[in-house]
Protein backbone atom coordinates (compact mmCIF):
# COMPACT_ATOMS: atom_id res chain seq x y z
CA UNK A 1 0.00 0.00 0.00
CA UNK A 2 1.35 3.49 -0.95
CA UNK A 3 2.39 5.61 2.02
CA UNK A 4 0.45 8.88 2.07
CA UNK A 5 2.03 12.16 3.50
CA UNK A 6 1.51 15.70 3.68
CA UNK A 7 4.42 18.44 3.31
CA UNK A 8 4.15 21.25 6.08
CA UNK A 9 5.78 23.78 3.88
CA UNK A 10 7.86 26.69 5.27
CA UNK A 11 5.62 29.25 4.95
CA UNK A 12 4.00 27.51 8.26
CA UNK A 13 4.82 29.66 10.71
CA UNK A 14 6.66 27.91 13.79
CA UNK A 15 4.18 28.54 16.29
CA UNK A 16 1.91 26.69 13.99
CA UNK A 17 3.44 23.77 14.07
CA UNK A 18 2.38 21.65 17.23
CA UNK A 19 -1.18 22.31 16.25
CA UNK A 20 -0.16 20.73 12.68
CA UNK A 21 1.23 17.55 14.00
CA UNK A 22 -1.19 17.04 16.95
CA UNK A 23 -3.82 17.42 14.09
CA UNK A 24 -2.00 14.96 11.97
CA UNK A 25 -1.04 12.24 14.74
CA UNK A 26 -4.71 12.62 15.70
CA UNK A 27 -6.25 11.94 12.25
CA UNK A 28 -3.69 8.91 11.58
CA UNK A 29 -1.45 10.71 8.74
CA UNK A 30 1.39 8.38 7.80
CA UNK A 31 4.20 11.13 7.43
CA UNK A 32 4.70 14.84 7.65
CA UNK A 33 7.11 16.44 5.88
CA UNK A 34 9.30 19.45 6.73
CA UNK A 35 11.48 21.17 4.43
CA UNK A 36 14.98 23.32 5.03
CA UNK A 37 14.14 26.39 2.60
CA UNK A 38 16.79 28.79 2.96
CA UNK A 39 16.18 31.03 4.99
CA UNK A 40 13.14 29.51 7.24
CA UNK A 41 13.03 27.85 9.88
CA UNK A 42 15.60 25.04 10.32
CA UNK A 43 14.23 21.62 9.68
CA UNK A 44 16.14 19.56 12.70
CA UNK A 45 14.37 21.21 15.40
CA UNK A 46 11.38 21.56 13.85
CA UNK A 47 11.42 17.25 13.43
CA UNK A 48 12.42 16.75 16.92
CA UNK A 49 9.68 19.07 18.00
CA UNK A 50 7.23 16.99 15.81
CA UNK A 51 8.17 14.18 16.98
CA UNK A 52 8.32 15.29 20.58
CA UNK A 53 4.73 16.21 20.06
CA UNK A 54 3.24 13.19 18.82
CA UNK A 55 2.99 9.22 19.13
CA UNK A 56 2.86 7.69 16.06
CA UNK A 57 3.70 10.40 13.43
CA UNK A 58 6.85 9.88 11.01
CA UNK A 59 8.78 12.68 10.10
CA UNK A 60 10.61 13.39 7.13
CA UNK A 61 12.86 15.97 6.29
CA UNK A 62 13.62 16.89 2.68
CA UNK A 63 15.58 17.85 2.50
CA UNK A 64 18.97 18.97 4.07
CA UNK A 65 21.25 20.85 2.09
CA UNK A 66 24.82 19.64 2.00
CA UNK A 67 26.28 22.81 1.21
CA UNK A 68 25.01 24.70 4.17
CA UNK A 69 25.80 21.57 6.95
CA UNK A 70 29.12 19.92 8.44
CA UNK A 71 28.67 16.45 7.61
CA UNK A 72 29.92 15.34 11.28
CA UNK A 73 27.53 17.92 12.57
CA UNK A 74 24.69 16.18 10.47
CA UNK A 75 25.46 12.59 11.68
CA UNK A 76 25.51 13.79 15.15
CA UNK A 77 21.77 15.72 14.43
CA UNK A 78 20.46 12.71 12.29
CA UNK A 79 21.53 10.04 14.50
CA UNK A 80 19.97 11.93 17.56
CA UNK A 81 16.39 11.77 16.41
CA UNK A 82 16.99 8.18 15.35
CA UNK A 83 17.99 7.63 18.68
CA UNK A 84 15.03 9.43 20.73
CA UNK A 85 12.57 8.27 17.92
CA UNK A 86 13.37 5.03 16.52
CA UNK A 87 11.33 4.23 13.69
CA UNK A 88 9.32 7.21 13.11
CA UNK A 89 12.91 9.69 11.16
CA UNK A 90 13.21 9.50 7.71
CA UNK A 91 16.88 12.59 6.50
CA UNK A 92 16.94 13.41 3.21
CA UNK A 93 19.86 15.33 1.68
CA UNK A 94 20.68 17.03 -1.36
CA UNK A 95 22.40 20.04 -3.52
CA UNK A 96 20.59 22.45 -2.11
CA UNK A 97 19.02 25.93 -4.61
CA UNK A 98 22.60 26.68 -5.78
CA UNK A 99 21.43 30.53 -4.93
CA UNK A 100 20.59 30.18 -1.99
CA UNK A 101 23.79 28.26 -1.47
CA UNK A 102 25.98 31.33 -2.88
CA UNK A 103 23.91 33.71 -1.12
CA UNK A 104 25.18 31.90 2.33
CA UNK A 105 28.88 31.76 0.51
CA UNK A 106 28.68 27.76 0.41
CA UNK A 107 28.21 27.48 -2.92
CA UNK A 108 30.18 24.16 -4.25
CA UNK A 109 32.43 24.20 -7.83
CA UNK A 110 31.11 20.41 -7.93
CA UNK A 111 27.73 20.10 -6.25
CA UNK A 112 28.43 16.40 -7.58
CA UNK A 113 31.38 15.83 -5.84
CA UNK A 114 30.16 17.00 -2.93
CA UNK A 115 27.13 14.95 -2.75
CA UNK A 116 28.73 12.06 -3.58
CA UNK A 117 31.14 12.53 -0.49
CA UNK A 118 29.07 13.42 1.42
CA UNK A 119 26.68 10.46 1.36
CA UNK A 120 29.47 7.99 1.58
CA UNK A 121 30.38 10.09 4.85
CA UNK A 122 27.18 10.27 6.22
CA UNK A 123 26.02 7.17 5.82
CA UNK A 124 29.27 5.31 7.23
CA UNK A 125 29.07 7.60 10.05
CA UNK A 126 25.23 6.55 10.77
CA UNK A 127 26.50 2.60 10.51
CA UNK A 128 28.42 3.34 13.17
CA UNK A 129 31.97 2.97 11.74
CA UNK A 130 35.18 5.23 12.44
CA UNK A 131 36.18 7.37 8.88
CA UNK A 132 38.90 9.52 7.92
CA UNK A 133 38.58 11.20 4.57
CA UNK A 134 40.49 13.61 2.59
CA UNK A 135 38.29 14.56 -0.33
CA UNK A 136 37.94 17.41 -2.40
CA UNK A 137 34.81 18.33 -0.06
CA UNK A 138 34.64 16.34 3.16
CA UNK A 139 37.64 16.47 5.44
CA UNK A 140 37.34 14.15 8.65
CA UNK A 141 40.07 12.32 10.81
CA UNK A 142 39.47 9.44 12.83
CA UNK A 143 35.22 10.41 13.20
CA UNK A 144 33.01 8.33 14.85
CA UNK A 145 29.42 8.61 16.73
CA UNK A 146 29.55 8.42 20.54
CA UNK A 147 25.71 7.31 20.12
CA UNK A 148 25.25 6.10 16.70
CA UNK A 149 21.54 4.99 15.71
CA UNK A 150 20.86 1.23 17.43
CA UNK A 151 20.19 0.32 13.74
CA UNK A 152 21.48 1.57 10.36
CA UNK A 153 19.19 3.90 9.29
CA UNK A 154 17.97 4.69 5.49
CA UNK A 155 19.70 8.08 3.82
CA UNK A 156 17.59 9.63 0.84
CA UNK A 157 18.86 12.43 -1.66
CA UNK A 158 16.60 15.34 -3.14
CA UNK A 159 17.00 14.43 -6.92
CA UNK A 160 15.92 15.99 -10.26
CA UNK A 161 18.57 15.67 -12.64
CA UNK A 162 19.61 12.75 -14.65
CA UNK A 163 23.18 12.83 -13.06
CA UNK A 164 21.63 13.41 -9.62
CA UNK A 165 19.25 10.33 -9.73
CA UNK A 166 22.23 8.01 -10.97
CA UNK A 167 23.95 9.11 -7.83
CA UNK A 168 20.95 8.21 -5.86
CA UNK A 169 20.57 4.82 -7.15
CA UNK A 170 24.07 4.13 -6.62
CA UNK A 171 24.94 5.64 -3.07
CA UNK A 172 21.63 6.36 -1.09
CA UNK A 173 19.25 3.97 0.48
CA UNK A 174 16.54 6.30 -1.45
CA UNK A 175 15.05 9.30 -3.61
CA UNK A 176 12.57 12.12 -2.66
CA UNK A 177 11.52 14.12 -5.93
CA UNK A 178 9.59 17.57 -6.26
CA UNK A 179 6.27 18.23 -7.08
CA UNK A 180 5.25 18.31 -10.73
CA UNK A 181 6.69 15.04 -11.98
CA UNK A 182 4.31 13.11 -14.58
CA UNK A 183 3.79 9.25 -13.75
CA UNK A 184 6.24 8.98 -16.70
CA UNK A 185 9.03 11.27 -15.48
CA UNK A 186 8.31 9.33 -12.20
CA UNK A 187 9.04 5.35 -14.09
CA UNK A 188 11.77 7.53 -16.26
CA UNK A 189 13.52 8.53 -12.78
CA UNK A 190 13.01 4.85 -11.35
CA UNK A 191 15.19 3.78 -14.61
CA UNK A 192 17.69 6.31 -14.08
CA UNK A 193 17.90 5.44 -10.40
CA UNK A 194 18.17 1.33 -11.27
CA UNK A 195 21.12 1.89 -13.79
CA UNK A 196 23.10 3.74 -10.80
CA UNK A 197 22.12 0.94 -8.48
CA UNK A 198 23.69 -1.54 -11.46
CA UNK A 199 27.08 0.45 -11.70
CA UNK A 200 27.57 0.01 -7.97
CA UNK A 201 26.44 -3.67 -7.96
CA UNK A 202 23.43 -2.76 -5.69
CA UNK A 203 20.53 -5.08 -5.05
CA UNK A 204 17.11 -4.56 -2.93
CA UNK A 205 14.70 -2.12 -2.89
CA UNK A 206 15.24 1.73 -3.09
CA UNK A 207 12.61 3.76 -1.81
CA UNK A 208 10.95 6.72 -3.86
CA UNK A 209 9.25 9.53 -2.45
CA UNK A 210 7.07 12.11 -4.50
CA UNK A 211 5.59 15.33 -3.92
CA UNK A 212 2.52 16.24 -5.90
CA UNK A 213 1.29 19.43 -6.19
CA UNK A 214 -2.53 19.55 -4.44
CA UNK A 215 -4.36 22.93 -5.91
CA UNK A 216 -7.59 22.23 -4.96
CA UNK A 217 -9.76 19.77 -2.27
CA UNK A 218 -11.30 17.49 -5.21
CA UNK A 219 -10.59 14.21 -3.03
CA UNK A 220 -11.27 11.67 -6.18
CA UNK A 221 -9.08 13.92 -8.34
CA UNK A 222 -5.82 13.57 -6.10
CA UNK A 223 -6.29 9.90 -5.17
CA UNK A 224 -6.46 8.90 -8.84
CA UNK A 225 -3.29 11.38 -9.17
CA UNK A 226 -2.09 9.72 -6.17
CA UNK A 227 -2.94 6.05 -7.61
CA UNK A 228 -0.94 7.05 -11.20
CA UNK A 229 2.18 7.90 -9.09
CA UNK A 230 1.99 4.82 -7.02
CA UNK A 231 1.52 2.55 -10.27
CA UNK A 232 4.24 4.41 -11.64
CA UNK A 233 6.92 3.52 -9.11
CA UNK A 234 6.29 6.20 -6.10
CA UNK A 235 6.58 4.32 -2.82
CA UNK A 236 5.30 7.44 -0.83
CA UNK A 237 2.87 10.33 -2.03
CA UNK A 238 3.05 13.80 -0.44
CA UNK A 239 0.38 15.86 -1.08
CA UNK A 240 2.05 19.18 -0.66
CA UNK A 241 -0.75 21.90 -0.13
CA UNK A 242 -0.15 25.50 -2.51
CA UNK A 243 1.16 28.04 -0.15
CA UNK A 244 -2.38 29.59 0.43
CA UNK A 245 -2.83 26.65 2.37
CA UNK A 246 -0.62 27.23 4.82
CA UNK A 247 -2.39 29.09 7.51
CA UNK A 248 -4.88 26.26 7.65
CA UNK A 249 -2.63 23.03 7.26
CA UNK A 250 -4.74 21.30 9.57
CA UNK A 251 -7.56 21.20 7.50
CA UNK A 252 -5.52 19.97 4.57
CA UNK A 253 -3.88 17.22 6.87
CA UNK A 254 -8.27 16.54 7.68
CA UNK A 255 -8.70 16.27 4.06
CA UNK A 256 -5.83 14.25 2.86
CA UNK A 257 -6.65 11.82 5.80
CA UNK A 258 -10.52 11.18 5.70
CA UNK A 259 -11.42 11.79 2.05
CA UNK A 260 -8.05 10.84 -0.17
CA UNK A 261 -6.86 7.83 1.70
CA UNK A 262 -10.42 6.08 1.92
CA UNK A 263 -10.25 6.58 -1.85
CA UNK A 264 -6.80 4.71 -1.98
CA UNK A 265 -6.35 0.86 -2.67
CA UNK A 266 -5.34 -1.08 0.58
Amino acid sequence: MTTLGVACLPQVPPEQLRNVAVAADGAGLEELWLWEDCFWGGAIPACSAALAWTTNLRVGVGVLPVPLRNVASAAMDAAMLHRLFPGRVTIGVGHGIQSWMRQAGVAPESPMTLLREYLAALRALLAGGRLSADGRYVHLEDVALEWPPTMSPQVLVGAIGPRTLRLSGEASDGTVLTAGNSPEEVRRARELIAEGQAAAGRVGGHRLVVHLNVDDHDAAQTAAAVSGLADAGADTVILQPSPREADDLERFVRFACERVRPLLPE
